[in-house]
């Protein structure tokens, strides 16, 4: 298929999940009109999964970056977006996942958003979730903890449209090896979002279990690691003053107010949360000082670090 200038790169990271796959590209044939699925070129980057992908039954152009090993979904895109600013032409590239819970019919939602926003990238945030209420109980919990620690907020995943010179600028930005929306905010590249629906999945179950989520949750906050620990010693120091002043409270009251009655246990549980206040600062100050020292570190780029993990490029 010759290269078009307006070509939309689908990227999807999979593993796994090749049946649900197919689904979602025959549900794009199914809802997206033809103007548009003549611009659509399908990049897979399978995530060294196990299970051996099976003839593919599309009509899509469609392709597959196999990589050395399992580097889970948030690298893959990095891996995937870096390839393709190297290797391939497109107008716009379209980040989604194969399982349909990002739902094909949206493309066309985003796709009309990111031309009325020139040079910016858009995300779909979701406006209605299909979880169950222990998911999303956990999810606000999430949103909290992410604004309480990095000062931002993060409202929306990886389902999301690109222009070309975003997602070449994009692939020189180390944090989103780590996670790819935290690291578009973290770049200070322009970006607004659409309200979306969340699918439900086509096929298969999710590989996402409450571990995963959790080690999801603290890579986005790993983006912002340098504020997040100046705001875990800001907090512990004014912890370690709210304490001190209790305890500077608690014996004056002692010494010159002596018909005040206090229990024995007092004063030692008072001097014991001063204590641990104090090593709780001393510690957030010490990892302040480790992140700060990271920092001079080299630190791994995309846009030059992709091919060390890609094994090989095929065609569908």
């Amino acid at each position: 298929m010759p290269e078009m200038t307006d070509t939309i790169r689908i990227l999807i990271p999979l593993f796994n999940d090749w049946e649900a796959f197919f689904l979602l590209e025959k549900r794009m044939r199914e809802v997206l009109p033809e103007t548009l699925l003549k611009r659509i070129f399908l990049t897979v980057v399978n995530d060294c999964s196990p299970q051996p992908q099976p003839p593919y039954p599309g009509r899509l152009p469609f392709e597959v970056i196999e990589l050395w090993r399992n580097v889970g979904h948030q690298k893959a895109i990095a891996l995937g977006l870096a390839w393709l600013c190297r290797e391939r032409d497109f107008q716009y590239m379209l980040v989604m996942d194969a399982d349909g819970e990002d739902r094909p019919e949206d493309i066309a939602v985003l796709l009309a958003a990111v031309e009325a926003r020139p040079g910016q990238i858009v995300f779909a945030h979701r406006s209605k979730r299909s979880e169950g209420p222990l998911f999303r109980t956990f999810y606000v919990i999430y949103k909290f903890v992410f604004q309480l620690l990095t000062g931002k907020v993060i409202t929306f995943g990886n389902f999301s449209i690109i222009p070309r010179a975003q997602a070449e600028k994009l692939a020189h930005v180390s944090e989103i090896w780590n996670h790819f929306p935290g690291g578009i905010i973290r770049s200070r590249l322009p970006y607004s979002a659409v309200p979306i629906e969340r699918g439900k999945r086509l096929a298969g179950e999710s590989k996402m279990n409450f571990i995963s989520l959790i080690l999801h949750g603290m890579s986005a906050i790993s983006v912002y690691l340098d504020t997040t620990a100046v705001r875990l010693v800001i907090g512990s120091f004014l912890l370690f003053l709210g304490v001190g002043a209790v305890m500077l409270t608690v014996t004056l009251l002692r010494l010159f107010v002596p018909e005040w009655t206090f229990p024995n246990w007092a004063t030692t549980l008072v001097t014991a949360g001063l204590i641990i206040m104090l090593q709780a600062f001393m510690i957030s100050l010490l990892m302040l000082f480790t992140v700060l020292s990271y920092r001079t570190q080299r630190h791994f780029v995309p846009a030059t670090d992709f091919a060390t993990f890609i094994r090989t490029v095929r065609g569908g």
